[in-house]
């Protein structure tokens, strides 16, 4: 048995190779000569799955190590009998991870504001209980939210106004609820004076053209992308404007990766009728206590990961390149590919010989995840 992955899958030869070959190529120039005789495919979301990739190959099966789907054309496989399977959830905590340091960073009296949340799936769901859990004001936005799910939604319109606004939606262009261009130039200039906006969704979700229009003519507003439109060539342009940036990377924790993996290894198996115990493949290190004294929430969440190092070695590497060169998305690839490290919040111990934390304080650290010892 013959599989491509894209080699940014982690553990994907330790899971995969006891069932084939395993050949690993860059996710962005996986092509159909690849996979001409290829029977599973591993892709992450860079990679175009549709019929000019799969036509004509015996691919049978492909797993995007994901969460996301617009990159796949679910119909064609469907409609050729190719099992499918993705890690819905898989990297939530991670982009939550993400979403609380932009916060810290940019609003650092985030806890006395109003967070809207645009998409209460997988992502904007844990954020919610997140923010929740420790007393912060939420609005919520997702016409396609159970009516039974016991989550108080509001309208577009309301979530508009909140002082920080977190984008967690798929990238839709059909249905009744579209996300494409759902932040167009319209609902940009809704938003509260001196509001966060932060997109760690899909990058078209916000019209970035309208975006760059209105920061260049002065708008009163903060913003944080970690997604694009489009990908891998940013518009270094509206790089300059945002406040905070950084290359698709809200969900690399290493947690994150190593679960997307796990869950489309779940079901290749259960496709093949296999079992396989993959406990101790997929086992993490140990929690790392860490050294770094802290005295607030803001510090823990700082200390565990801080967007700020992403910001600047994304600006480092893409500053003085022309608009429109082909560097542009070399270098974005090249952050994403060399990513350092990064652990999750249940992954990491304060030792509380080092803390000078208020109860209050304790509390909404353990609420959020934290450990403390």
């Amino acid at each position: 048995m013959k599989i491509i992955a894209d080699q940014s899958v982690p553990l994907v030869t330790e899971l995969f190779g006891p069932y084939g070959d395993v050949q690993l190529l860059s996710g962005r120039e996986i092509s159909a000569v690849d996979i001409v005789d290829a029977d599973i495919l591993l892709v992450r979301s860079v990679t175009q799955v549709d019929a000019n990739l799969l036509e004509g190959s015996p691919v049978k099966f492909v797993g995007s190590a994901t969460i996301g789907t617009d990159h796949v054309d679910l119909d064609y496989l469907q409609a050729e009998g190719v099992c499918f399977a993705h890690a819905p959830g898989c990297n939530a905590q991670s982009v939550v991870q993400y979403d609380f340091s932009v916060m810290t960073r940019l609003m650092p009296d985030w806890q006395t504001k109003t967070v809207g949340i645009v998409g209460c799936g997988n992502v904007g769901g844990r954020l919610l209980r997140a923010l929740l859990s420790i007393g912060v004001d939420c609005r919520v936005y997702d016409p396609y939210l159970a009516g039974d799910s016991g989550i108080m939604t509001t309208d577009f319109e309301s979530v508009l106004d909140s002082d920080i606004l977190c984008l967690h939606t798929p990238l839709t262009v059909s249905g009744l609820y579209p996300t494409f261009h759902l932040l167009d130039a319209t609902a940009l200039s809704k938003l509260k004076p001196g509001a966060l906006l932060i997109n760690a969704g899909r990058g078209a979700v916000v019209d970035n053209k309208a975006l760059l229009d209105l920061l260049k003519g002065g708008v009163d507003l903060v913003v944080a992308l970690d997604v694009w439109e489009p990908e891998p060539m940013v518009d270094v342009e509206l790089l300059q404007y945002v406040s905070m940036a950084s290359p698709h990377i809200a969900g690399y924790s290493l947690e994150g990766k190593v679960n997307g993996t796990s869950m489309i290894f779940d079901t290749f198996v259960e496709w093949q009728g296999t079992r396989q115990n993959k406990s101790n493949i997929v086992k993490l290190d140990d929690m790392a206590v860490c050294p770094v004294v802290i005295s607030s929430v803001e510090d823990a969440i700082l200390a565990s990961f801080d967007i700020s190092a992403d910001d600047n070695r994304m600006r480092l590497i893409l500053e003085g390149i022309e608009p429109g060169s082909p560097r542009v998305g070399a270098h974005f690839d090249q952050l994403r590919k060399e990513y350092p490290v990064r652990r999750e919040w249940a992954s990491m111990v304060f030792n509380a010989e080092r803390l000078n934390l208020s109860m209050k304080d304790r509390l909404t650290l353990t609420s959020l995840g934290f450990n403390l010892c």
